[in-house]
């Protein structure tokens, strides 16, 4: 029988300590929305308390699936748990987890709490024995642990003892400077579990300053521990943390540790790594690493040679996995039949029903070809993907008809000499015979011409009342003035649900209409049960 390995998420917890990363509550609220559908068994969403969107995204329960998990430190040296209020704001949060953080190396415990070793034991054992008595499940993270037992292995053994001891379910081990090497990690797994914590109360938390993290978690693993920590495409501080990207298909895919491990993430869940990879960072405004392996653009990318010949006769001579089992495509074979597998999960995931033999299945995959190479991501612009394809293989209503738009932007001054910018857009549309024409104004352009695009929608006007636009994010494609700009667009109504879609042009503003137009499309194609579930997910 196979052992399981437990996946925990930090993505939004320590992945947030990422330089230029600032996640807002409905940054939040989205990401773990797609940590969730994909299958990670615990969802770390922050420290409640520490600051305000942390404290409104534990308001309520995130996850249906994932356990959801609060994180915050052990209790205050000298201070009762009644009387910490870190300690309550942990307990009151929305979670069914919780995360304590533990200082495990006695140089910390002095410097840092400046408290004794036995006063730390003692916040370790009262902060589990509180998250337990208050019906949670208790998690602690031995932050430094293997400095820490390189300095002094007796303290450090006790505190993963006491947590254990206390009821702690998890007892993660951390390399939280990122400088432990795998042997060493082999090692010390081995005495942990060897003074008395069993392995499948373990976990490993490993940093990547010396770019082994996801090594030393397989080391882990191997050792004994039985739950990884870590982030989606390894963001985190410094040189960030173990990539579950990478670590979730070597489990499921090498036979070194599927012939003896399992985790939830199946052999269907598995085709969508590429597509969560890829649409995280979109989430994020940054362009995805080609060069990650198994989900990256270049990961099974071959130039014209000797290698693409062998490749032609056999995908086995240069491939260490299929690329199809992870989502992601043979670029020197982008007609073949795993392609199109590819693309026809893709298309099934969202109700649509193709042969693999459907000429239009072929025109799919050249206009998403063809689109991508000038720009165009539907990675992490889902609706956008889906109405395209179901204007190739077939048809979509034609609600409106757009007879043209005018954006115009003044800079003026005001009475107080006050620099002031208006913008003004004016939209001319046609729905059934009858055209309409709608002003607006606002302070910026973007903001104007959608107030003028939704302004009056005639019939359809009560259907997109309740359509909000939650986030707006720019890229700029290459340079120089005349640059290729990418807008995409996160949408939200009244019933929950979030959608993306995507435009592409050398005129920001006109990028910013395709994807306003498309997000008003699926609306209405929602609102009529004619679009897919997994887009507005």
């Amino acid at each position: 029988m196979k052992e399981r390995i437990y996946l925990f998420d930090t993505t939004l917890r320590d992945g947030q300590q990422t330089p230029g990363i600032d996640f807002s509550v409905e940054d939040k609220i989205a990401i773990a929305a797609m940590l969730d559908e994909f299958g990670f068994d615990y969802v770390e969403g922050g420290y409640p308390g520490a600051n305000p969107t942390d404290t409104a995204f534990f308001s309520e329960k995130r996850t249906s699936q994932a356990r959801f998990v609060a994180f915050g430190m052990t209790k205050r040296a000298g201070v009762s748990v009644s009387n910490d209020p870190g300690i309550a704001g942990l307990l009151q949060a929305k979670s069914d987890a919780i995360c304590f953080v533990a200082k495990s190396w006695d140089y910390h415990v002095a410097v840092a709490l400046g408290c004794t070793n036995e006063e730390n034991l003692e916040s370790i054992a009262e902060s589990v024995k509180a998250a337990v008595g208050a019906g949670k499940e208790a998690i602690v993270d031995c932050e430094h642990f293997f400095d820490g037992f390189k300095a002094n292995p007796a303290y450090a053994l006790a505190c993963a003892k006491t947590a254990y001891e206390s009821g702690a379910r998890w007892v993660v081990l951390c390399d939280t400077n990122g400088g432990t090497q795998p042997p060493e990690v082999r090692a010390i797994v081995e005495a942990v579990i060897a003074s008395g914590v069993p392995g499948h109360c373990l976990g490993i938390h490993a940093h990547n300053d010396t770019g082994q993290a996801v090594a030393n978690s397989l080391a882990a693993v191997e050792a004994g521990v039985r739950q990884i920590q870590g982030t989606l495409n390894g963001i985190g501080e410094r040189c960030g943390n173990a990539n579950l990207v990478t670590l979730i298909p070597t489990l499921a895919l090498k036979s070194a540790y599927n012939t003896r491990f399992e985790t939830a993430i199946d052999e269907e869940r598995l085709l969508n790594l590429t597509r969560l990879s890829h649409a995280f960072d979109e989430l994020l405004n940054r362009s995805p690493d080609h060069q990650m392996p198994y989900v990256g653009a270049s990961a099974f990318a071959t130039k014209a040679g000797i290698h693409a010949s062998a490749l032609l006769k056999d995908p086995r001579t240069y491939e260490h996995v299929p690329p199809e089992s992870v989502g992601n495509f043979r670029k020197v074979m982008v007609s073949d039949q795993g392609g199109k597998a590819n693309f026809i999960n893709a298309l099934k995931r969202r109700g649509i029903e193709v042969a693999k033999d459907d000429p239009k299945l072929d025109l799919l995959i050249s206009i998403v070809k063809e689109r991508e190479s000038i720009g165009y991501a539907y990675e992490g612009a889902d609706a956008s993907f889906e109405l395209l394809a179901r204007r190739t293989l077939g048809t979509i209503p034609e609600f409106f008809t757009i007879e043209g738009f005018r954006v115009m932007i003044e800079r003026r001054f005001d009475s107080l000499g006050r620099v002031k910018i208006v913008s003004e857009a004016v939209v001319k549309i046609t729905i059934d015979g009858q055209t309409l024409m709608s002003v607006a104004d606002a302070e910026g352009p973007v903001n104007a011409l959608d107030l003028a695009l939704r302004k009056d929608f005639g019939k359809y006007q009560h259907e997109i009342d309740d359509l909000v636009l939650a986030d707006f994010k720019v890229r700029i494609l290459n340079g120089g003035t005349e640059a290729i700009t990418r807008v995409l667009i996160e949408s939200t109504d009244s019933d929950g649900v979030r959608w993306w879609t995507v435009g592409v042009s050398e005129n920001i503003i006109d990028a910013s209409f395709q994807a306003l137009m498309d997000s008003v499309i699926y609306k209405l194609m929602k609102n009529r049960q004619l679009a897919g579930k997994i887009a507005a997910e």
